[in-house]
């Protein structure tokens, strides 16, 4: 099967910038951006680092994904903008939705929405929300979000999220709504692609076996329009053709957060990499 690849990575204050990495991407064929995010990180912070270690300096220093997407929406006109993961749970609901179908509209339909509960408790704790919930209230954003985006006068009732009826617009483009990627591999996460997903964005060391299993599982719940997304694979051909066989839409490759020329250097050697793989 066809697979297309993109690039996922984190934009700081001290990388390229978004406009002028978007529009490095759509010139070398890339189809796809997806930028992580992170509010803050709290000088107190006991939750390690999923990732092991110290860390990187990139996680404190992330632009607003919404506003750097945005900026690669005006710099090109193919390039699909996604997030990489928005922290859901950490952010106002109705904002939110406005955000997302504001850039959905800027770049004529060319957003997707990924999600993801997260792993820092004391940057959720910061935003009031409680770890122990998290999950809880993430099915209820979702559901309430596709209310905003679907109808004219949307309402919810839940046991965390409780919304009267309202007005909000622009909707988005992309009917029924832009298409929502889960984010995470446990298996809350994958009961949560099943009830409220249009895509999976699974991390890139997972195994591409896995994927094999899950496209099974989904087609087992009545699922078999999920789209399958890879965010930050590696380069090894092996794995990349792993993932093709299992059925994956599109393959990103992380991009190091560097200075423009360095980052342009990257990205040639990337290209070469996707071209190999077409």
């Amino acid at each position: 099967m066809t697979m297309k690849f993109g690039i996922s990575t984190f934009v700081t204050d001290e990388g390229i910038r978004p406009d002028v990495l978007g529009a490095a991407l759509e010139e070398r064929g890339f189809d796809s951006l997806f930028l992580a995010e992170h509010s803050h990180i709290p000088v107190g912070r006991e939750t390690p680092y999923p990732g092991g270690g110290d860390l990187p300096r990139v996680y404190y220093r992330t632009l607003d994904p919404f506003v750097a997407l945005t900026a690669a929406a005006t710099a090109t006109s193919e390039l699909l903008l996604g997030t990489g993961i928005a922290l859901l749970i950490q952010r106002d609901l109705i904002h939110t939705a406005k955000e997302v179908a504001s850039l959905d509209l800027i770049s004529d339909g060319r957003a997707l929405f990924g999600v993801g509960v997260g792993w820092n408790r004391e940057e959720m704790r910061n935003h009031g929300t409680d770890p122990k919930t998290r999950g809880a209230l993430m099915d209820e954003q979702l559901a309430a979000l596709k209310e905003i985006w679907t109808k004219d006068e949307a309402e919810f009732h839940g046991e965390h999220i409780d919304l009267d009826p309202i007005f909000s617009w622009p909707k988005p483009v992309q009917k029924p709504h832009v298409p929502i990627y889960i984010g995470g591999e446990s298996e809350a996460a994958l009961n949560r692609l099943a009830k409220y997903g249009d895509g999976w964005l699974l991390r890139g060391y997972t195994k591409y076996q896995e994927a094999q299993r899950v496209r099974g599982w989904l087609a087992d719940q009545g699922r078999e329009d999920v789209q399958f997304a890879v965010f930050g694979g590696p380069t090894t051909p092996k794995v990349v053709d792993g993932f093709r066989e299992a059925g994956v839409e599109r393959y990103t490759f992380l991009l190091d957060t560097l200075p423009e020329s360095e980052t342009l250097k990257a990205l040639d050697e990337l290209a070469e990499v996707a071209a190999a793989h077409r």
